[in-house]
């Protein structure tokens, strides 16, 4: 008989398949014996499970990918060309967060990575730009014009020209009549009216639009209606920044469902795949995720703490120490007027509680004017450390650099419109501040961030990855990812009738290299 340490050995063993049989003496565990069906009643199975054979195969094939686990976008470069080669020189795929940037920024980054990593995976992120689709349309044909052929399309909230234009670019037949489609999208999503965008194919009028304005071939508007807008789909559940905080347990399976409708009303020549991203943090969510269908999973929060994000460290250091409850939801910079927000950290920070403050101010006066003297004398001192009006050349002078000349001359004729833009440039900076560490700025760093970074904290507590200093992405995701297969093993003896003791499964973790010699 063998005692509970060595069974907990054998769960951990995930290349090994074996029989454990229960006694009242114990646990029997053979990892050679050959298994015969059916099973005695107090025997069970416990098959080989590697992070290798994680989530759909199709999705890991379609990449190029080892392992089903992807570093989604965080905007402004936090998501960094470091964290990107990162995952993509260990068999994962990460995009960079190009949102927020300039086209010089990205540009300067593809270049780097295309020349750093050449066939491995990897990606950018495109950004829905309600404000400036011109940007959008600008950044889709920079990547375009540089052979980008992954993009990870966040925060959209209806098909635009330019996604529908990458998405067809370049579609044709080959030689045995197969549709090729060169560029990728993965969507990140969380309503069912938007998945059903994502999954159906291009609408007919953008496409049209296309056609006429001379940009896609007629072969290339015809193919467009035989693929899906987005052959990937991620269901963003309670993420960090822009989230409708959903409960994945409900979002997930109803996406699954989507994904199946699709595929029976279509008969797309590949898969659908659907995975889980928000809330990923620990071996047991990420189980959880992988035993509800998800084809992948996608970690944002936690990368941010890591030592490739592109983010200061008094910032990593911050996020190192929160619990679950340090989040808020606060106004988002890049759709301010209509109430959208994003989720941040609120510990160390008002920024929260100061960006809430501008929108209940916003939405109750018709200019700045019109606030009370000591709101004004709060938000010029504490707030922008300027005057209203300095603050408003130097947005003004934003817009303008970046031939926005509309903005400026509606913000000239409508106080309150002007008031927005002024406020959305304070909710903007903020976000640069925390990546650039500005000391005088450190109460309005904002931090997106999700509950998961409390879950995962707590996980890593008194582990090598407790401080920022050791938290290496590609670490992190290997720990997540041998964790969910020793999870889910346990979960395999025990419903199959064995008794296994509370702390069965249960996963600390390791160093890179000790699991990579544990799962080869």
């Amino acid at each position: 008989m063998t005692s509970q340490s060595d069974l907990e050995k054998t769960i951990a063993r995930v290349t090994a398949p074996a029989l454990v049989t229960e006694t009242s003496e114990g646990f029997k565990i053979s990892e050679d014996a050959e298994v015969s069906l059916p099973l005695a009643a107090n025997q069970a199975y416990l098959p080989a499970l590697t992070p290798q054979t994680l989530g759909d195969e199709g999705f890991k094939k379609r990449h190029g990918l080892t392992y089903p686990y992807v570093a989604g976008a965080m905007a402004n470069g936090i998501s960094s060309a470091d964290l990107v080669k990162t995952m993509a020189e260990n068999g994962m795929v990460g995009f960079f967060g190009a949102g927020g940037l300039s086209l010089d920024r990205i540009e300067a980054a593809i270049i780097d990575l295309k020349e750093s990593l050449g066939d491995k995976p990897f990606g950018f992120n495109l950004i829905h730009n309600l404000v400036e689709p011109g940007l959008e349309m600008a950044t889709v044909e920079l990547y375009l014009k540089y052979g980008i052929t992954l993009i990870s399309a966040a925060a959209f909230m209806r098909m635009t020209p330019a996604l529908v234009y990458y998405r067809v670019k370049g579609i044709h037949r080959d030689g045995d009549g197969r549709i090729v489609t060169p560029n990728l999208v993965i969507a990140k999503v969380s309503r069912v009216e938007i998945a059903r965008q994502f999954f159906a194919p291009p609408p007919v009028k953008l496409i049209n639009q296309l056609l006429e304005s001379g940009v896609i071939t007629d072969e290339e508007a015809e193919l467009s209606q035989e693929i899906p807008m987005a052959q990937d789909l991620t269901a963003e559940a309670d993420s960090g920044g822009h989230t409708d905080n959903r409960p994945a347990l409900a979002l997930l399976p109803t996406l699954i469902a989507l994904k199946n409708e699709f595929m029976e009303k279509y008969n797309y020549p590949e898969p659908l795949c659907v995975g889980l991203g928000g809330g990923i943090a620990t071996p047991e969510s990420a189980a959880a995720a992988f035993g509800m269908g998800a084809a992948y999973i996608l970690t944002g929060t936690v990368n941010q703490s890591c030592v490739e994000a592109g983010i200061c460290e008094p910032v990593r250091k911050l996020l190192c120490q929160a619990e679950q409850a340090d989040v808020a939801m606060a106004p988002a910079a890049d759709m301010f007027e209509i109430g959208a927000r994003v989720q941040v950290l609120k510990r160390g920070t008002l920024f929260a509680v100061r960006a809430e403050k501008l929108y209940q101010l916003y939405k109750n006066n018709d200019s700045f004017e019109q606030i009370s003297e000591t709101a004004k004398k709060e938000i010029q001192d504490k707030f922008l450390l300027t005057s209203f009006e300095a603050a408003w050349q130097s947005t003004r002078d934003f817009f303008l650099a970046r031939g926005n000349e509309k903005e400026v001359a509606r913000a000239e004729q409508d106080p309150k419109h002007k008031m927005a833009l002024v406020f959305r440039s304070y909710l903007g900076q903020s976000s640069r501040w925390a990546i650039q560490g500005i000391p005088a700025r450190r109460m309005d760093y904002q931090i997106w961030c999700g509950p998961a970074i409390g879950a995962f904290n707590q996980w890593v507590r008194g582990t090598f990855l407790e401080s920022h200093e050791n938290r290496l992405a590609a670490a992190v995701a290997l720990n997540l990812l041998l964790g969910a297969c020793i999870c889910t093993r346990s979960s395999f003896l025990r419903s199959q009738g064995i008794s296994l003791p509370g702390n069965a499964g249960n996963f600390t973790p390791i160093e890179k290299e000790k699991i990579l010699a544990a799962i080869q």
